[in-house]
């Protein structure tokens, strides 16, 4: 049995009948009662739920058939024909059609009847068939607007995927579980990756195998569910099935034939290429070997829907190789060992009130390549001769630990209000530890392996809901109101000092610049301090802030008739750093016809800036073109921020405003949704700043900071297509279209009196806009019968481009000045189609064998021979990735 939540209803249309009471019992096949089952009439708004033993009673209007519908089972329609008692077993199964969390807190709303955009992913059935081992991989084919892309040579970010929704950072929309908020991650994306200068929520740190599906609101919901909606909100609902175990193994593995084109010779020598001159000094047909295991068990806890589901899932991922400079020996993407696990609960105390409780703990430990060192005798001082006498190419790794807990209460008070009690707490906590390096200040002293230190973020939530449906105003009224307190706590703990510190000729660590001589190479040149690859944080860089908000918001729906729906929400928030926002939002929907409707929004947003973009501070190494610069990521609150006239952080400012058109008749459903959002002060990490009159006491030659530094402006389009039908006596045809068109432009650069090419140059400009590609079309086609099935995907990803580093000592104003004292090329990366494929077979009821490839033509991005692309590889990262053809193989089993 599949049971939910008991305020959860299906919106399903019925053809009615006059005035007659009918009542009855809902059962699941195994003859369980089903509590929250929607019983209603096509048409209207006249229904009701069952109660927790399953039994319901319904007066109709005018009726002559009847409509169960309950999320996870097929919808089953009933003839009355006269019958005052009509007894009902619900067939499980999965639709399109089920009531969602998000978007409308209006009890009675599915996907396609909401005000707003939203995707239902059944995320299940995903990752059960297709090669797809994570989350982000996930939505990343099938949500229209949707992006991430794998990160190389990115420190903290080659861990942590960063994702976007239309096009807006990765910090610009809200994730959920179950509907209560997730925290998002202590790391802040501060290297070459989308999303620079942004914290996001890590959905990689979600085992798929625990989801039931994703909901994802492709509309401004900051009015209804607070900071960080500007974009949207992800909601990931988790099993809640009550039959059993199941599992499965996948393993799967990367070919390293490289795509068309990255064979060309070049005047550099390129490591990786097809497997040769490998860093590892091994050759390899296939790498990047992938082993997945997985088990979900559910039980049931009582008779009145309780259940308790828990899943644990491995994961096992080596490093990929691909071409790369020599300054770029390991380019290619992270390998990761991880272990989840996770519960989703409900126990009914009587059928009134309900305990809930969900939570989890993912541990991940990550291995990534940092920008190789040469060697000494190839002019390179970053490397101690006695260590590594050839040079070196560092490894930045990591254990990522990911923990929360949601506990709540839900009761229906006598005056029918239903009340909702939750409390939210979860952490990130990111332990960089550095292997394969040196600190070359201590010379031949040093330790090969650092501990580095690292950051972590928590977050506790408390709020309190209440919601009511009203079927006698109007044609139904929907309240909803509430109170929300959330905590925040950000810190930077230290490394150990060999990972931080800078030490003289006798081996003592620099305390006194004054009396302390900085220690010298055999040509007499100082010799960098702290791990190669990334510095440790020092007790200077140590952090510990926290933060408060509140917030209190209204929420209605209102159905002025069958047709007519009028949706609108108030939220205010306090925040104790830097003060208050409020903000709204109105919605409508025009039913047209049965078919046909449309709809459309309009909103206010805000995001508020993060603890990590106040508070983060680092020195680090930037890689420029090959040569290492002493770089300083400086704090917002720090003197030398003020020093270089950067403002305090203040709220990003959103206004967003959607229009659209949704039709479903029989297997066919289409929702085609334009929207446009405004954000004002925008966060952004400037380019380097470069005044040695303030950074040469800091030991650093430039220096990067946070600060609301642009506006900007995304126009758009999301279309969802949707057409299944029957082929033969057993044959079904599942068919999806999904696309989006994105247009992000910068509408204003807010650098005050700053310099605008060093405060936010087009270097930067393009990094942002490649977040937001022009565009992405999906094409899912699902064949099945008996006992067969097969799926493809076709991906068109649009062209990309970037501008390679542009690094200016002297103070250019323009373009012009600046190619002129440093020329840099453009890197384009053209449209390409990726294809994967799936086949799957039911050995038996219980066992079922798939066997696919992702990417199965082996499609690479444009290969960049220029020798300057940020990441060091032949490419950037772009949404289709640069990891080539991966084949898997999965078995499914139940017991």
């Amino acid at each position: 049995m599949k049971a939910i939540y008991f305020y959860l209803f299906l919106f399903c249309t019925s053809v009615t009948f006059a005035q007659k009471q009918v009542s009855g019992t809902v059962k699941d096949a195994s003859g369980i009662p089903l509590p929250g089952v929607n019983i209603t009439e096509t048409g209207t708004t006249n229904g009701t739920t069952s109660d927790f033993d399953g039994n319901y009673k319904i007066s109709l209007k005018s009726a002559n058939t009847l409509t169960f519908s309950y999320v996870g089972y097929n919808t089953n329609v009933i003839s009355v024909n006269n019958q005052s008692i009509i007894n009902v077993t619900l067939e499980e199964g999965v639709s399109l059609d089920e009531v969602i969390l998000v978007g409308s807190r209006s009890p009675k709303r599915t996907a396609t009847d909401t005000a707003v955009p939203v995707d239902v992913v059944n995320v299940s059935e995903i990752a059960t068939t297709t090669g797809k081992v994570e989350v982000n991989e996930i939505l990343q084919y099938a949500a229209p607007s949707f992006n991430a892309s794998k990160q190389s040579g990115s420190d903290g970010a080659d861990h942590i995927v960063p994702a976007s929704l239309r096009g807006l950072g990765p910090d610009q929309t809200l994730v959920l579980i179950n509907g209560k908020r997730r925290h998002q991650s202590s790391l802040v994306n501060v290297f070459g990756t989308r999303g620079r200068g942004n914290s996001g929520t890590d959905l990689n740190a979600i085992p798929a195998n625990a989801i039931k599906r994703i909901e994802v609101l492709r509309d401004g919901a900051s009015a209804q569910y607070g900071s960080d909606a500007i974009a949207g909100v992800i909601n990931i609902v988790l099993k809640d099935n009550t039959d059993g175990f199941t599992g499965g193994v996948t393993y799967g593995a990367y070919s390293t034939a490289i795509g068309d084109g990255w064979e060309e010779e070049t005047g550099e020598t390129l490591y990786n290429v097809e497997g040769k001159n490998r860093l590892d000094g091994e050759d390899r047909s296939w790498d990047g070997t992938t082993i997945k295991i997985d088990a979900n068990y559910g039980v049931a806890l009582n008779d009145a829907g309780g259940y308790i589901n828990f899943t644990t899932e491995f994961l096992s991922r080596q490093n990929t190789l691909r071409p790369g400079f020599s300054w770029r020996k390991g380019y290619g993407s992270a390998g990761v060992d991880g272990f989840n696990f996770m519960i989703n609960s409900s126990l009914p105390i009587n059928d009134k009130t309900e305990i809930y409780a969900f939570g989890g703990r993912n541990y991940r430990d990550t291995d990534a390549y940092a920008f190789s060192r040469d060697s000494f005798d190839d002019g390179d001082n970053r490397a101690v001769p006695s260590l590594y006498p050839n040079g070196f190419t560092p490894r930045i790794t990591s254990n990522i630990t990911d923990v929360s807990v949601s506990v709540g209460v839900r009761h229906e008070m006598e005056n029918g209000w239903n009340l909702d009690f939750n409390n939210t707490f979860g952490k990130n906590n990111f332990h960089y530890y550095i292997k394969d390096s040196n600190n070359a200040s201590m010379q031949d002293s040093s330790p090969t392996d650092f501990d580095a230190g690292g950051h972590f973020l928590s977050q506790n939530t408390t709020g309190i809901d209440f919601n009511k449906y009203l079927d006698d105003v109007a044609s139904g009224l929907s309240l909803a109101f509430g109170f929300e307190y959330r905590t925040e706590n950000f810190g930077i703990f230290s490394g150990e000092e060999a990972s931080y510190g800078l030490y003289d000729d006798n081996g003592v660590i620099i305390t006194n610049p004054a009396v302390q001589n900085v220690a010298t190479d055999s040509n007499g040149d100082e010799l960098p301090g702290g791990s190669q690859g990334f510095p440790g944080y020092s007790p200077d860089n140590a952090v510990d802030r926290s933060r408060t908000n509140y917030g209190i918001y209204f929420d209605t729906e209102l159905n002025v008739s069958e047709a007519f729906m009028v949706a609108g929400a108030v939220r205010f928030e306090n925040y104790s750093d830097f003060g208050n926002t409020f903000n709204g939002k109105l919605a409508t929907r025009l039913k047209l016809n049965d078919y046909f409707s449309l709809r459309g929004s309009i909103s206010t947003g805000f995001r508020a800036p993060s603890l990590a973009q106040l508070y983060y501070n680092l020195k680090f190494t930037n890689i420029v073109a090959g040569t290492s610069v002493p770089s300083l990521l400086s704090a917002n609150n720090s003197t030398v921020t003020k020093a270089f006239g950067i403002g305090q952080l203040s709220e990003e400012k959103a206004f967003n405003t959607s229009i659209g058109f949704t039709f479903k008749k029989g297997g066919f459903s289409a929702t085609v949704d334009a929207y446009s959002i405004n954000v004002d002060d925008r966060i952004i990490l400037t380019d380097n700043f470069t005044d040695q009159a303030i950074l040469g006491p800091l030991n650093v030659d430039a220096a990067q900071f946070f600060a609301n530094g642009v506006d900007t402006k995304t126009n758009g389009l999301d279309i969802v297509l949707g057409y299944d039908f029957n082929v033969g006596d057993n044959g079904k045809i599942k068919t999806a279209l999904i696309g989006n068109f994105n247009d992000l432009k910068i509408k204003r650069i807010n650098n005050g009196d700053l310099n605008e090419f060093t405060f936010f140059g087009p270097f930067s400009q393009a990094y942002l806009k490649a977040a937001a590609p022009d565009y992405k079309f999906g094409l899912n086609l699902g064949y099945s019968c008996n006992k067969f099935n097969v799926t493809t995907t076709l991906t068109q990803f649009s062209e990309v481009t970037l501008q390679d580093f542009q690094w200016v000592d002297s103070p250019a104003t323009t373009q012009a000045e600046a190619d002129a004292l440093f020329p840099v090329a453009t890197d384009i990366y053209e449209a390409a189609l990726v294809v994967d494929l799936s086949l799957g077979y039911e050995v038996s009821d219980k066992v079922k064998f798939s066997l696919g490839a992702n990417n199965l033509f082996n499609t690479y991005p444009t290969p960049q021979f220029d020798g300057w692309t940020d990441q060091g590889g032949l490419a950037d990262s772009v949404q289709m990735g640069s990891d080539g053809t991966y084949v898997f193989a999965r078995l499914n089993f139940s017991l």
